[in-house]
């Protein structure tokens, strides 16, 4: 602990006499309770987080005394005064993270050409660059498919890889861990996470923001974290702080026992609905009460992990036993001097911390012992079904109209049959029939509990005799090398191959639309019945056409359920009711037969996740992997590039970039690019699977002489912006009013033509002509990606108008110097008669500020009022600066 001696903090440090010392005055860190101020010990814990933060990048510049004041009245300033966070870390994966990166070499560029020392940019921000987005499933079902899966990701991926390597070279403070890892969020929780943070001499809680959606999940571990934009990122791991209005916080006590068949994955999508109902939009969430101690560190990682779908910004645990345990498994950092910390900063007292919440904060009382099997779907995760009425639900679905669950299926037709051949023997298939069965390297894989329990059923299911149709498409995709570890150590990983889950690699796949074609078979009988195939998924995505385009109803269901579907060959089935199958001798077996007990499964965790595995998995890291190691790269300051390459691109967010803020500049005379309605996704706005055949993408791809199967994905080429723009709504989901029915077209009003939505921006850019979009409710829900702003914004949009945003996403347009405009309340472009063919001027003022109504008027003669959606001060200087890139380049010129 020699480093800890050197504390590097200013004379002027405000708050240098809150420097406390633990172990022989050799490990320094800043105490807030020596400010004696009992508001102090009425915050919540989350809230204590950002105020250590706050008082340790006190500089009065980014972070003030006021903040610090601030976040000490947070009772009083709570939902009302904007505060700075600067986290420890920033966590990127490779599909957010390659546009980052792209980004800052591109501002070296900038800086260079303005006569300044490119060298200076650099992440401030200690950066992870995690690697596994890029996996795609090329083989399954034969000898070595993790191997050959992992060979063409490499293949594929050259010129990625020799970027990533070259900023790993390149830039300070950047750690990439290379591909055939693990997934982002495994590699965060198992090894990235320390509870603690060394630098400049000090000691300090560990926290991060990360591009991942799934960055959350840390909350579970006591950690604070959560999801931004990539340019949000790139702010953060260049020295600024994240910009947030002071929270409120709700308090989450849980009672009651857990069911002895109930998953954690269960317990997540009860209390998923739960606060989804309780309208806690933008807040902390904290868990508290007795029933917080029955849950594992896993346990908890999964809970946190879905709080984007409840809209919470975090799902934070309290640091106890349990957290430091999980930390003894993975980490190699003293524990006890993270024990001390915080019981100094949290005081772990947990009837004390009962006792705050009941006083303080407003409580949402859960009962474990409630919650029941489900599963969801077929189109939303929030749309849970009990596994004991998976049957009839799915039945109604078929019987209900075109909508959020229903597939308007005419009666005469959902007894349909379609016989097909696959390797020479006949099978049918039906409405409700599972063609894709996929444990993917998805965050609720994380916890070991669930995964052993679907070995364990596995290996019961072989034994009886059971089997999994072969046309169906299995897969594997753990989330990290432990996985598949303790699954082999358990001796269950036999099993799940024999049934068809062999491990194809470590990585995104299915989830993000990387899964294998269906045989051909397969899909010309579904085409042939106009069947509604099903895929179950052990992940939280699950957006219609996502997994396959010919697979309408997908579930989300634990990875016992996933396999236990899988071998029923159908998510028509009452499994209490109804055998899974039969043996060789014709007995029935149901479920509940080969149903592994709770005692069996914790007694196979606690025998196999060990520290030795976790040691793995740092060994894993720290030696990479042989391609990886022989990947060359440049030795320069600047990035050399290459003219011809598809994947890697300079950027043009810095072209005329000067030293001055320009003038406001109102919008006038735009047209409408698309008219959409609500819950428009970011798979909508930005795909990230693979690229259509006759997108307006492939059609750049082709015409440098690639063929189709060298596209690769969306994901992949983040990259390359040429790429990015023409996919920027390319979904064949996409719904606009304009067209009337699904698909990447629109409406170029001045022809009358309709056109890809990229070819008809293209075109009003040509003829200077600005473009606004107009949109109902929730626009811009789901992951967090910077192509669903940097790709409008390259179109030419200069605002989105919408009845309401999601909040991850209106700060991603903002940070791109794209106006976020609200309709007022009981208003939309229905009550207000909009066509969306009208031509739209919005005027700004010469001083903007947070929350300002603006005008909008029509070349009908209408006009009416909007909310400008810059929630303070630092929104507005971006959106001034022409977005967040520009001014962040500005500050080094």
């Amino acid at each position: 602990f020699i480093f800890y001696m050197f504390v590097f903090v200013s004379a002027e440090h405000p708050y240098r006499h809150l420097i406390d010392s633990l172990e022989d005055g050799r490990i320094k860190f800043f105490n807030p309770q020596k400010l004696k101020d009992p508001r102090y010990d009425k915050l919540p814990l989350s809230i204590r987080v950002l105020l250590e933060a706050a008082i340790r990048n006190c500089d009065g510049f980014y972070t003030k005394e006021e903040d610090v004041q601030n976040l000490l009245d947070w009772q009083q300033q709570q939902n009302k005064a904007e505060v700075p966070f600067s986290p420890a870390r920033v966590l990127l994966q490779d599909f957010t993270g390659i546009p980052a990166m792209v980004d800052l070499a591109a501002m070296r560029d900038a800086v260079a050409k303005h006569g300044g020392d490119p060298s200076l940019v650099n992440p401030k921000c200690p950066t992870d660059l995690i690697v596994d987005h890029s996996l795609q499933i090329d083989y399954s079902k034969c000898t070595d498919t993790s191997l050959k899966n992992q060979e063409m990701e490499l293949i594929r991926n050259k010129e990625r890889l020799q970027f990533f390597k070259w900023c790993s070279k390149a830039f300070k403070n950047v750690n990439v861990v290379p591909p055939d890892v693990g997934a982002v969020h495994q590699v965060n929780l198992e090894y990235l996470s320390k509870v603690i943070q060394v630098r400049d001499g000090l000691i300090y809680p560990d926290s991060v923001v990360g591009t991942d959606s799934h960055t959350t999940m840390i909350n579970g571990l006591g950690v604070l974290g959560w999801g931004v934009g990539g340019i949000e990122s790139e702010a953060v791991m260049l020295g600024q702080p994240v910009s947030l209005t002071l929270p409120q916080v709700v308090g989450c006590k849980l009672v009651g026992s857990i069911n002895p068949l109930t998953t954690s994955i269960d317990v997540v999508l009860g209390i998923t609905k739960h606060l989804r109902q309780a309208g806690i939009a933008g807040k902390f969430v904290e868990f508290f009460g007795p029933g917080v101690s029955q849950l594992s560190a896993p346990d908890r990682t999964t809970i946190a992990n879905m709080c984007p779908e409840y809209s919470a910004t975090v799902s934070f645990f309290p640091v106890d036993q349990v957290t430091l345990q999980h930390f003894k498994k993975t980490s190699e950092l003293h524990n006890r001097n993270s024990h001390f910390l915080h019981r100094v900063l949290f005081r772990l007292d947990l009837s004390e911390i009962d006792q705050r919440f009941c006083l303080n904060l407003p409580v949402i009382e859960i009962n474990l012992s409630s919650m029941v099997p489900y599963v969801s779907g077929p189109k939303r995760p929030q749309d849970r079904v009990t596994v004991s009425s998976m049957k009839q639900d799915f039945q109604s679905c078929l019987d209900e109209k075109v909508c959020f669950k229903g597939f308007h299926i005419a009666k005469e037709k959902q007894e349909t049959r379609v016989p097909f051949l696959h390797c020479g023997q006949e099978y049918q298939l039906a409405h409700g029939s599972v063609v894709i069965a996929a444990v993917i390297s998805c965050t609720n894989n994380c916890n070991p509990s669930v995964m052993l329990t679907a070995g364990l059923l596995a290996k019961k299911a072989v034994e009886a005799g059971l089997v999994v149709k072969p046309y169906i498409r299995t897969s594997l995709a753990p989330g990290s090398g432990m996985v598949t570890h303790y699954l082999s150590t358990s001796g269950v990983l036999p099993y799940l191959s024999q049934l068809g889950f062999e491990v194809i690699g470590y990585g995104c796949a299915t989830c993000v639309g990387n899964t294998a074609p269906l045989p051909e078979a397969v899909v010309d009988a579904i085409k042939q019945g106009d069947l509604v195939a099903c895929g179950v998924l052990s992940g939280n995505r699950h957006f219609e056409g996502r997994l396959c385009d010919c697979v309408r109803a997908n579930y989300l269901a634990s990875p016992p359920l996933v396999v236990a579907y899988a071998i029923a060959g159908t998510v028509g089935i009452d499994f209490e009711k109804e055998p899974l199958g039969l043996t060789s001798d014709g007995k029935e077996v149901y479920l509940r037969d080969i149903w592994p007990s709770r005692e069996e499964i914790q007694q196979t965790e606690e025998d196999t996740v060990i520290s030795s595995i976790f040691k793995d998995l740092r060994e894993r890291l720290e030696k990479g992997n042989t391609f990886w190691n022989n990947i060359e790269c440049p030795d320069s300051a600047l990035f050399p590039w290459d003219h011809k390459s598809t994947y890697i691109r300079s950027p043009c967010f810095f072209s005329k970039l000067n030293k001055e803020v320009p003038a406001p500049h109102s919008i006038e005379g735009a047209h409408a690019l698309l008219f959409l309605g609500d819950k428009v996704t970011t798979d909508h706005i930005s795909p990230a699977g693979s690229i259509a055949r006759v997108s307006a993408a492939a059609k750049y791809l082709l015409s440098k002489r690639l063929t189709p199967r060298e596209f690769n994905s969306y994901g992949a080429r983040r990259g390359n912006d040429a790429v990015m723009t023409r996919g920027t709504f390319a979904s064949i989901k996409l719904q606009n009013r304009f067209i009337g029915k699904s698909g990447p077209k629109t409406l170029h009003i001045p022809s009358g033509q309709t056109l890809d939505v990229f070819e008809a921006a293209d075109r009003y850019q040509r003829d200077g002509v600005p473009l606004i979009i107009l949109a109902g409710k929730d626009y811009g829900s789901g992951n967090s990606r910077d192509w669903v702003a940097k790709g409008p914004y390259l179109m030419g949009v200069r605002a989105v108008i919408a009845e309401s945003f999601e909040t991850l996403h209106k700060n991603q347009l903002v940070g791109m110097g794209i106006m976020p405009l609200q309709f007022l309340p009981g208003q939309n472009a229905d009550s207000l008669e909009l066509s969306g063919k009208e031509r739209f001027t919005v005027t700004l003022p010469e001083s903007l500020s947070p929350r300002q109504q603006l005008t909008v008027k029509t070349s009908q003669g209408k006009s009416f009022l909007v909310t400008a959606l810059f929630d303070t001060e630092t929104d507005v200087i971006f959106f001034q600066h022409g977005g967040l890139l520009r001014y962040v380049a500005r500050t080094l010129l």
